[in-house]
C-alpha cells in the first residue's frame, strides 16, 4: 500500500498540527468525562474527579457567567450542567492548544500521538455502540408500549414519547438497528477500521437525526459520536471522493502503527488489547441481561397486570353516575408496574398510588403518592379471567368498585399484525 504523512516522517503543516492539538485535547477530555458506560471500569477511576467538577463548574457558572447552575440527576444527557461541562472542555482545549503550539512549535509531526488518539476514539465508539446495539436487540431501550401509553391520546404524546412508541413497536426493527450498531465492533480491529467507521457513521447519524427531530435529550452525545466517526475517516476523505464521485481507482493509506523494539512488547500489547475486549464484553452482556429481566420486556408482569374499566362504583352505599365531569368516580385502573397503580377519573384526571397486595388475605392497600396521602384499604375478588371487585374503605367511607379487564388485543397497534399482501393501505 502507498504511504502518506501518517506513516512516514514527512513534516505536518501548521494547520494540521494546530487542528490535531485541539482535537487531541477535546476528544480526550470528552471521552474521559463523558464515559457513558463505554469503558465499564472507568467510572471508579473518575468518581472523585467528577465530584470535583460538579463543584467547580457550578461555581464558575455563578461567578463568571452570573448563572445559577443546578445539577439534576435524570436520564437526560443534555442538562445545563452537561452543556456547561462541554463549554469548559472546549475552553480548556483552546487554551491548551495555544500553549501547546507555543511550547512545542518545533515538532514536525505527531504520528504516534495521532495513532493512540485514534485507538482511544475507536474503542470509545465501538464499546458505546455495541452497548447501545445490544440493548436494542434485547428491547431494553425501546420497550413495548406501556398500558399508560396505549391509553394516551395520540395528540398528547411528546415527540420523544412518539419516537419511543414507534421504535418500541417492532422487535424486528430493534434487532436491525441493534445489528448495525453492534457491527461497530469492527472498529476494534485495524484491518476493518474503515468499514467499521462507515457503519458507525450510518448508525450514529440515524441516532443523531432522531434525537434532533424528535427532541430526544441525547443530542450532545450523539453529535459527538458522529464527529468521532468523521474524525476517523477524515484522512481518507479526498480519496473516497475521487473513488465514489470521480470513479477513479484509489488505494487507502495504511494507518501509522508504532514500531516496537522488541517482539514481546508487540505481543504484550495485543494480549492486553484482546483481554480487555473479552473482559469488557463479559462484563457488559450479563449486566444487560440482568437489567432486561429486572425492568425490560423480560421482567415478570405484576400481579393483576392490566387495564381495568370501571363498570360501577359505590361510595357510602350510593352508586355514582358515570358523568364525564365527575372528579370522584373512577373510570379506569391501570396496573402496569409492580408496586404502583394509576387511577383515571371520569373527568380524565388521574391519581397515582403505591400498592401492597396480600394475596393470602386477598387485601389491597392503596396509598396516594400525592401530598394528601389518601389511603384505600380493599378486599379484592377476582371472578373468572376478566372481572375484579374491590370493596373496602377510604378513611371511614365505604367504597365498592366493579371492574372488567380490557382485552389488550382490542388495540389496533397490537392486533394488526404483518401482511405481505395489502389491497389498500391500512393507515389509521
Amino acid at each position: 500500500m502507498s504511504e502518506n504523512a501518517l506513516q512516514t516522517n514527512v513534516p505536518w503543516n501548521i494547520y494540521k498540527k494546530i487542528s490535531f492539538r485541539f482535537f487531541f485535547l477535546l476528544l480526550s477530555l470528552f471521552i474521559i468525562l463523558y464515559n457513558n458506560g463505554a469503558f465499564p471500569f472507568f467510572y471508579y477511576v473518575m468518581q472523585y474527579p467528577a465530584m470535583m467538577l460538579e463543584s467547580l463548574i457550578p461555581w464558575l457558572s455563578e461567578h463568571i457567567f452570573q448563572s445559577d447552575l443546578k445539577i439534576h440527576t435524570s436520564g437526560s444527557g443534555d442538562t445545563s450542567y452537561k452543556w456547561a461541562l462541554l463549554l469548559f472542555m472546549f475552553l480548556v482545549s483552546v487554551v491548551g492548544c495555544i500553549l501547546w503550539s507555543v511550547f512545542d512549535r518545533k515538532r514536525k509531526s505527531y504520528n504516534a500521538a495521532y495513532y493512540w488518539l485514534i485507538v482511544l476514539v475507536r474503542f470509545y465508539l465501538a464499546f458505546t455502540l455495541v452497548m447501545y446495539g445490544a440493548i436494542k436487540v434485547i428491547k431494553l431501550q425501546f420497550y413495548d408500549s406501556s398500558l399508560d401509553r396505549l391509553l394516551t391520546p395520540f395528540g398528547d404524546a411528546s415527540p420523544m414519547g412518539l419516537a419511543w412508541r414507534f421504535l418500541g413497536f417492532s422487535k424486528g426493527y430493534n434487532i436491525f438497528m441493534g445489528i448495525i450498531e453492534i457491527s461497530a465492533i469492527l472498529l476494534l480491529f485495524r484491518r476493518t477500521v474503515i468499514v467499521g467507521a462507515f457503519l458507525a457513521l450510518a448508525a450514529t447519524a440515524h441516532v443523531m437525526s432522531m434525537n434532533y427531530f424528535f427532541d430526544v435529550p441525547v443530542k450532545l452525545l450523539s453529535t459527538a459520536l458522529v464527529v468521532m466517526c468523521l474524525f476517523i475517516l477524515a484522512p481518507h476523505f479526498f480519496k473516497l471522493y475521487k473513488f465514489f464521485v470521480k470513479y477513479e481507482s484509489q488505494q487507502l493509506e495504511r494507518m501509522y502503527r508504532p514500531k516496537y523494539k522488541k517482539r514481546w512488547h508487540f505481543i504484550l500489547v495485543y494480549i492486553c488489547k484482546y483481554l480487555y475486549i473479552a473482559v469488557s464484553m463479559l462484563f457488559l452482556f450479563p449486566s444487560l441481561m440482568t437489567r432486561y429481566k429486572t425492568y425490560g420486556d423480560g421482567a415478570p408482569k405484576p400481579f393483576l397486570y392490566g387495564i381495568y374499566n370501571v363498570e360501577s362504583m359505590k361510595v357510602k352505599g350510593e352508586t355514582l353516575a358515570p358523568l364525564t365531569t365527575d372528579s370522584t368516580r373512577w373510570k379506569q385502573m391501570i396496573i402496569n408496574y409492580s408496586g404502583y397503580v394509576r387511577i383515571k377519573k371520569m373527568n380524565d384526571s388521574s391519581a397515582n398510588f403505591t400498592t401492597v397486595f396480600d394475596q393470602k388475605k386477598k387485601e389491597l392497600l392503596l396509598k396516594s403518592t400525592d401530598k394528601d396521602s389518601t389511603k384505600y384499604v380493599f378486599n379484592y375478588n377476582v371472578i373468572g379471567k376478566d372481572r375484579l371487585i374491590l370493596s373496602g374503605l377510604r378513611e371511614k367511607d365505604s367504597i365498592s368498585v366493579s371492574f372488567k379487564r380490557k382485552d389488550l388485543k382490542d388495540f389496533k397497534l397490537i392486533n394488526r399484525g404483518f401482511h405481505w399482501v395489502s389491497e389498500y393501505p391500512y393507515n389509521r
